[in-house]
């Protein structure tokens, strides 16, 4: 979902692990050279969501990474295939509540920019919840700070990579 702190979280977890890291919606900023605002509005959503398919599969596909995918993208049944493929998936669960907290003055997130209120918040995160709980992973994120979630992921990077030495 837009605006739980994928980038920060994956930057924080980034240097902590010293793994690359790299954002999906930078990614494709950086190679069209528009905002994912200007995106939506001079190509469309449904342009976005090809070139974020392209980049995510291409990305998932290699090793040691990790990855803060769009808010949109765990919903195409491609990418989350090939995540569950290649990677493993944590849901940042936030509640709208909190959600709305930190997006509503932000414009840059073209699909909440019409989120007027927590309701609205609420209805986009009732319509991706059901997708979002396929994730490997789910950590609530409400009331926790940025460095208890970091520790928190290490935790379950550090158990995986104990259990693929058995």
């Amino acid at each position: 979902m837009m605006g739980v702190g994928k980038s920060t979280i994956g930057r924080l977890l980034s240097k902590k692990l010293n793994i690359q890291f790299d954002d999906i919606d930078e990614i494709i900023e950086r190679k069209l050279s528009l905002s994912i605002k200007e995106i939506f509005e001079t190509r469309g959503e449904k342009f976005f969501r090809e070139i974020e398919e392209k980049v995510s599969i291409e990305l998932l596909q290699k090793r040691r990474i990790i990855i803060a995918l769009g808010g949109g993208a765990f919903l195409n049944n491609l990418i989350r295939k090939n995540l569950k493929k290649f990677s493993i998936s944590i849901w940042l669960d936030l509640s709208p509540k909190h959600i709305f907290q930190r997006i509503k003055k932000n414009k840059r997130r073209p699909l909440l920019n019409h989120a007027k209120s927590e309701k609205d918040v609420k209805e986009i995160y009732k319509k991706r919840k059901a997708i979002y709980s396929l994730a490997d992973f789910r950590i609530n994120c409400d009331l926790k700070a940025k460095y208890a979630i970091v520790e928190e992921i290490t935790k379950i990077y550090e158990d995986i990579q104990n259990s693929n030495k058995k």
